[in-house]
């Protein structure tokens, strides 16, 4: 057996076998496997796919290229897991209260894809903290602090590790295959009990339509439950930001302002209670969702929540006052600009996308694999669907690294928003659920 046979295969459309799977997941651990023969791979599932089968073998193969941990704590190991969109922070919301309701959360993330943020990136722009703790230290501060939000070191998953960078600059980010290949391997790994999926929809996901959406939230959930993890998932609105930033480092921000109550994101919070609830209710920690939801609620408005993302700041090396001093702890962009309306009108429309290829190229993401992130640009104040805007009032604010940076921002920005005399209606932030 060798890559090429392999790619040839599933190029011709006769599918990836576990056999195959396992000799190309261990391959792309070791080395064996080139980056180009791994690119040809990731295009080859992307056109012609490799169906149900294939997609649970080249998850359990990717699994098992690295440690799959185990654990013995006092409650269930439960984690979240989103698609990807924009100005989605709702994980770093999430995991401080599920732990606070008296869940375990091993929370393994992955860094910005495309034009998507990732956890691992805005949590990375905290001074000090160590993303990428070895397994012993991951064990240690779930079972101290309640949760972990880090990457998958070179011992979990590492077959994933190397195929998710190759994808992010491949152009076969969006293939249903490989999305739920690559999120539930190291889902897997971490040893879960319960997972709680956040299925994008819209402009700003890689599923732009609800039938691709609701494609890719039956695979993951028949996939994961078919190797043993209790899991749901929530197809949820990405046809806006989910928050009022976009950008490592505004994102922390509105995370802290929502943990402390200085300034709250309405959806961030919402869509936090809703998967909350359903983790807490699987999890058997909650009698229905509704009560799980009551008591994310809870965690948040009285601060446990917040109190335990400071803990896990600190055990993972990140600043003890982080919570009380989040802004003077965190990078700030030395160049801010208003993005004007250019009239007057009700937001009808935004590219969330493009949105976040501005971000990409501000610096707040990557377009080549060994670019450095700049964590403090981005854009902030987004104006939402349905917001009634003067001419001249600001759309978002950019924070960028340059004037000329700055400048393209803007009329990328300008480009992302349509509007309208009228106002249109508000989108549904919870639009369907797959369990």
């Amino acid at each position: 057996m060798d890559a090429r046979a392999i790619i040839a295969a599933v190029r011709d459309g006769a599918g990836l076998n576990a056999a195959q799977a396992q000799w190309f997941a261990q391959g792309l651990a070791s080395g064996a496997v080139s980056d180009a023969q791994a690119g040809a791979f990731a295009m080859a599932v992307l056109l012609r796919g490799i169906g149900p089968a294939g997609r649970v073998a080249l998850t359990q193969a990717m699994r098992d290229s690295g440690q799959v941990l185990t654990w013995d704590l006092p409650g269930p190991v439960v984690d979240k897991h989103s698609t990807g969109g924009i100005g989605d922070s709702v994980s770093l919301l999430l995991a401080p209260a599920l732990a606070a309701c008296g869940a375990y959360v091993p929370m393994i993330s992955g860094r910005g894809l495309g034009h998507t943020g990732g956890t691992l990136d805005k949590m990375e722009a905290i001074p000090g903290y160590s993303a990428l703790p070895d397994a012993s230290r991951l064990r240690a501060v779930v079972a101290e602090v309640g949760c972990a939000i880090v990457g998958a070191t070179g011992e979990i998953a590492p077959a994933d590790r190397r195929l998710y960078g190759i994808r992010d600059i491949s152009g076969t980010v969006e293939s249903i295959d490989l999305i739920t290949a690559s999120i539930l391997s190291k889902k897997l790994a971490a040893g879960l009990e319960v997972l709680a999926l956040d299925v994008k929809c819209g402009s700003g996901a890689f599923m732009k339509t609800a039938e691709d959406a609701l494609a890719l939230a039956r695979a993951l959930v028949d996939t994961a439950n078919g190797a043993g993890c209790r899991t749901v998932a929530l197809v949820t609105d990405m046809s806006q930001p989910l928050g009022h930033c976009a950008g490592n480092t505004l994102e922390v921000i509105e995370v802290l302002e929502t943990l402390t109550g200085s300034r709250v994101s309405e959806a961030l919070w919402d869509v936090t209670t809703a998967l909350g609830g359903e983790a807490l209710a699987l999890a058997g920690l909650a009698p229905d969702v509704a009560a799980g939801s009551d008591m994310i609620d809870e965690a948040l408005e009285t601060g446990r929540a917040a109190e335990t993302f400071g803990r896990m700041v600190t055990a993972l090396g990140g600043p003890a006052d982080f919570v009380e001093r989040f802004p003077d702890r965190l990078p700030a962009a030395p160049v801010l600009r208003p993005v004007p309306c250019p009239r007057a009108g009700y937001v009808a429309a935004i590219d969330a996308e493009a949105l976040g290829h501005a971000v990409v190229r501000l610096g707040g993401g990557r377009l080549v694999g060994t670019d450095r992130i700049n964590p403090s640009v981005g854009l902030a104040d987004l104006a939402a669907i349905g917001q009634d805007c003067a001419s001249g009032e600001p759309l978002a604010l950019v924070h960028a690294a340059t004037e000329a940076d700055a400048e393209a921002a803007v009329a990328a920005v300008l480009a992302a928003y349509r509007l309208d005399d009228t106002a249109p209606p508000e989108p549904d932030l919870i639009l369907e659920r797959v369990a």
